[in-house]
């Protein structure tokens, strides 16, 4: 089967979507190529188009969906946006990758105000009626909406797959986290705009993964993948403990909203096996990306964001001034351990291939959708249990 041609639009020209179009620009070999660049402040667009080499930039994401030479739309915006541009680009018929979470809750006619007052028994109905509008919408029109969960293509979690794999153990147990000293993007910190704190920032990596293992797990051994039955958590924000506040020197994001920077989660799957999230933005010292996979027969760790292959000593941060050594990494003074292609680590160009291959090749990606509908409905979960002190069944189990 010859491969199409896909052309890109990308929508968000922030963080994200600068890390997209370096994906997009690593591959050579099939007929792609990243038309047009969406955003606002038009300057923004106007300066990841001139980065980049694209011709077009826009202040109006619409003008993308109206041209028909585009076929794949990238979706790096934040993350309120997710559910109505999914929406639109469905109904231009173009194929989707939406950034992580899917998607989740973020107020409406009515809401608490804060936005983090509401019930969370609500936001989790809510917030997968949107997930549900979503697939729905892509399905409708026939078109791919890919969940855009890098770390099921990081190198070491890929491999750590095909260990488990290969071991032809049961899993036990799924220890994994994401930390680092918190977002500084405004958005991040209000619920109505984020849809929550660290649970819907940085806890869908970890999330993911382990349900992605273990529905590969049930798949392999049963012909039907191991879902998740229950979650039980804990949020907070630690940024209003009285001794942290009092401190005159803040190393840490110190002034969220209505949304937390802490979370720890223990997802029970329908197989007794068990999972570990932890999420925060209390984290020194860098990104933290880890992995544990606890089986009967061996054990697989993964650390996706340090890299012990190279070292590095300054006397102080202007030393290594221009240098890049790792996200969040806080100071380059003393010893280090510079990242070796960080994005690749962390599974971005691959990611982006597999989304690309599958509209070229018409094929299912590796994260789809379904995953994404599932994260959804285990952070809002989360929530509840944190609100409610209980256990949450999950009505999919």
């Amino acid at each position: 089967m010859m491969p199409s041609k896909v052309r890109v639009g990308l929508i968000g020209a922030g963080f994200v979507g600068n890390i997209h179009a370096r994906a997009l620009r690593r591959i050579t070999d099939l007929d792609v190529d990243i038309a047009a660049v969406a955003a606002v402040p038009l300057g923004q667009a106007e300066e990841l188009a001139r980065r980049h080499g694209i011709e077009d930039a826009y202040d109006d994401y619409r003008r993308i969906l109206e041209r028909d030479d585009i076929n794949l739309v990238s979706l790096a915006v934040p993350n309120y946006l997710h559910e109505p541009f999914t929406l639109e680009a469905a109904e231009a018929g173009k194929q989707i990758i939406c950034e992580k979470p899917l998607t989740g809750y973020f107020g409406g006619p009515g809401a608490a105000e804060p936005v983090g007052a509401t019930s969370k028994a609500l936001m989790l109905e809510e917030a997968l009626k949107s997930a549900d509008r979503m697939i729905e919408a892509a399905d409708a029109h026939g078109v791919k909406l890919m969940y855009a969960e890098n770390w099921l293509y990081c190198p070491s979690v890929q491999k750590a797959l095909n260990l488990a794999v290969a071991s032809n153990g049961t899993i036990l147990e799924i220890r994994a986290q994401e930390g680092h000293s918190g977002s500084h993007a405004t958005y991040a910190k209000t619920w109505k705009l984020a849809g929550g704190g660290a649970v819907v920032r940085l806890a869908p990596h970890p999330i993911g993964t382990a349900i992605f293992f273990k529905e590969q797990e049930g798949l392999r051994r049963n012909g039907k993948p191991i879902r998740v039955a229950s979650v039980t958590a804990e949020v907070a924000d630690m940024s209003k403990m009285p001794a942290f506040q009092a401190e005159a020197e803040k190393h840490l994001v110190d002034d969220w909203q209505d949304v937390e920077n802490w979370c720890t989660l223990i997802m029970n799957f329908s197989d007794g096996s068990r999972a570990l999230i932890q999420a925060s933005d209390i984290i020194l010292g860098g990104m933290e990306d880890t992995l544990q996979v606890f089986l009967t027969n061996s054990r697989i760790d993964c650390d996706m964001g340090h890299s012990g292959m190279v070292r590095a000593f300054a006397p102080n941060d202007q030393v290594f001034a221009d240098a890049y050594i790792m996200e969040k990494v806080g100071t380059k003074a003393g010893w280090s351990y510079p990242s070796i292609d960080e994005e690749w680590l962390l599974g971005y160009p691959q990611e982006i291939r597999d989304f690309v291959e599958a509209v070229a090749y018409d094929r299912e990606p590796l994260s789809g959708a379904q995953l994404g509908r599932t994260v959804t409905e285990v952070m809002y979960a989360a929530y509840l249990s944190a609100e409610e002190g209980r256990r949450v069944h999950l009505a999919q189990s």
